[in-house]
């Protein structure tokens, strides 16, 4: 496992050479690794979408995100648990902890985002007594005058949980460090996709996607000095456009897609100036205040400072609204909807996303994945040929 260290940096390609290597290890021996590195430390996995990793991180654990077994993953024994109309993203995390792979992680937590979620948070409680399962019971009725009430007492319950855990109780004082260091990541993150809208032709959504997911593998501290570095790096680099459509990507929310996927989209002709990808892990789309009690800050930052998700029912706001928004204000050319096989929220989206950009005359393509794909020729031809039909028409 390759660690971000103080060492000085050859620069962007050091740091997007280090990001692959971390994403090709094992979510476990990344877990094994920390833990010999901290002796007693506790390794918390953080399934898709949403976990408050503020908490995980304030109680000195690391947040670890256990997103899938990806592409290179067998699955031999998760599939006697579950109906073979489930996404990939569910058998292939079970199959990880029942081949062995989890053992060094003490807990998990899973959030209400779907009936399967629901589902493997159960099977993990059965088929791992040894391991501390939670699930997050995250409010549906977001408008609802007691909705904060409600988050707040469901973030003391799991920090409450989490104290149990580490052996020691977690002050506000260190919520609020922690609250600061991902306000500091986050926007990090947030100065690589202003990058990608404004100037595509210098950051490849590849390149966005390795830096941004390296920090679900890593401590924070690691992880923004990893940015900085990598920001720095890029700051040097130039780059001429070219004639490619400019697209946004959405419905890839929770299972992630093969980078080998992402990089034929690009190949064949696409600027993806936006996207959904590892949404949970850069939920806030401002910083979170200081200024008010942590727990309240984090529950004000999901119900009135979040990103949109097919996952979070809000009814505010209409669901295509900003998607509709987005293209709008980024002057995108088209809409690539990107969503998981057997993904019921990303496809029920579909269905009004479809009906909105077809008002607005806004030209879109629906392509479906697995995690565990690894051919990608038919995918690529169906991009090529919508890029020449707008290019060339």
């Amino acid at each position: 496992m390759t660690q971000v260290t103080d060492a000085p940096t050859t620069g962007l390609d050091e740091c997007l050479a280090q990001c692959r290597e971390l994403l090709s290890t094992p979510v476990g021996e990344i877990a094994a690794a920390w833990k010999r590195s901290h002796p007693g430390g506790k390794v918390v996995g953080c399934f898709p979408v949403y976990t408050p990793v503020e908490l995980i991180h304030a109680s000195g654990a690391l947040p670890l995100g256990v997103i899938g077994g990806g592409n290179q993953l067998e699955i031999a024994h998760a599939d006697a648990r579950f109906q073979s109309f489930v996404c990939s993203i569910i058998k292939s995390t079970l199959e990880l902890g029942l081949i062995e792979k989890l053992n060094d992680i003490d807990c998990m937590f899973f959030q209400s985002i779907c009936d399967p979620a629901r589902n493997l948070s159960s099977v993990f409680k059965r088929n791992f007594p040894q391991m501390t399962v939670e699930y997050a019971h995250l409010p549906q009725a977001m408008g609802s005058r007691w909705a904060l009430d409600y988050l707040v007492s469901e973030y003391r319950r799991l920090l409450a949980i989490l104290e149990k855990l580490v052996g020691h109780p977690v002050t506000d004082d260190d919520l609020r460090r922690s609250i600061a260091s991902y306000n500091r990541a986050r926007s990090l993150v947030r100065r690589l996709y202003e990058i990608r809208r404004t100037e595509p032709e210098r950051l490849s959504l590849t390149e966005s996607y390795v830096l941004t997911r390296a920090g679900t593998l890593m401590p924070v501290e690691d992880h923004i000095r990893l940015l900085e570095k990598a920001l720095v790096g890029l700051s040097q680099r130039s780059a001429k456009p070219k004639d490619r459509i400019r697209v946004i990507t959405e419905g890839t929310f929770c299972e992630q897609p093969p980078l080998e996927l992402l990089e034929a989209i690009e190949e064949a002709g696409c600027y993806v100036l936006d996207d959904d990808l590892l949404q949970g892990w850069r939920w806030f789309l401002d910083d979170l205040s200081l200024d008010v009690p942590p727990l309240q800050a984090l529950a004000q930052g999901y119900l009135n400072g979040g990103v949109y998700s097919g996952t979070k029912h809000d009814t505010r706001e209409p669901k295509a609204k900003h998607l509709i928004d987005k293209v709008a204000a980024m002057k995108a050319d088209a809409v690539i909807i990107l969503a998981a096989k057997f993904c019921e929220p990303a496809l029920f989206d579909y269905a009004l996303y479809k009906q909105a950009l077809e008002r607005q005359e806004i030209p879109h393509l629906l392509l479906e994945f697995d995690e565990k794909m690894w051919v990608f020729d038919r995918i690529r031809t169906e991009v090529e040929t919508f890029v020449e039909s707008m290019l060339f028409e």
